[in-house]
């Protein structure tokens, strides 16, 4: 995962460490895709940059552009993410992309899936900080206990946490037949997904494509690999 620390990191609300890069200012765009909910993405951002950074989730020098790159970025998936949908986020990490597509999109519910108790503790923290319903579920997204808690979904969402042949074997049993998996990759998964077609629908999935996504988000447009399972 670029920048947050992959699933496969300690908050602090105290007083800024004078050494450590502030949260970034509000870009004005934030303010058009948050609207009312811009008070909880900057104070999500704002936890990002301090308890984020200092729990391993966000790499210092990644504060500077957390909204275009990774904030604005995650809201990008939101274009391939039907209205109403039960999204799973998987190897959430620091809850990329799935906080900021939950606060842009309320007409979304919103699962966090993580294994490693300290980034399961920042991301409880936040959802209680913001006071949201979202559910945190520590473990990872292939464990028949993670299956039984979260059930069949209609979209898992995850960004680069593992090359796609393995995170389909991981999230199949998440999603339901015609759900789909939407996932940020990066350019050589990308240049790699034509070859990996035949084993994915052999694993199950159908309809395997990339998706340009965020077209209204200037420098935080993106590329996601979207799938649906197959079955009825």
């Amino acid at each position: 995962m670029s920048g947050p620390a992959s699933a496969y990191g300690e908050h602090g609300t105290g007083a800024a460490d004078p050494g450590r890069e502030p949260a970034p200012a509000t870009p004005e765009l934030a303010r058009e895709v948050f609207g009312d909910a811009l008070a909880d993405a900057e104070r999500y951002v704002a936890l990002l940059a301090d308890g984020g950074v200092t729990r391993g989730l966000i790499g210092p020098r990644e504060v500077a552009r957390l909204w275009d790159r990774h904030v604005l970025n995650s809201v990008a998936v939101g274009d391939a993410v039907a209205h109403g949908a039960h999204v799973v986020d998987v190897g959430s990490g620091a809850g990329l992309p799935g906080i900021p597509l939950a606060l842009a999109r309320p007409d979304l519910s919103l699962t966090l899936v993580e294994p490693m108790a300290r980034r399961v503790e920042f991301l409880e923290e936040v959802a209680t900080e913001l006071s949201r319903p979202w559910r945190v579920v520590r473990g990872r997204a292939e464990e028949r206990s993670v299956a039984r808690a979260v059930g069949p979904v209609d979209v898992v969402t995850a960004r680069a946490v593992a090359p796609l042949p393995r995170l389909v074997g991981w999230c199949r049993g998440l999603l339901r037949p015609g759900a789909q998996l939407v996932t940020l990759v990066g350019a050589r998964a990308l240049a790699e997904l034509p070859g990996l077609v035949p084993e994915l629908e052999a694993a199950g999935m159908r309809d395997v494509h990339a998706r340009a996504v965020g077209g209204n988000l200037g420098a935080a447009a993106t590329t996601v690999v979207v799938m649906t399972r197959s079955g009825r």
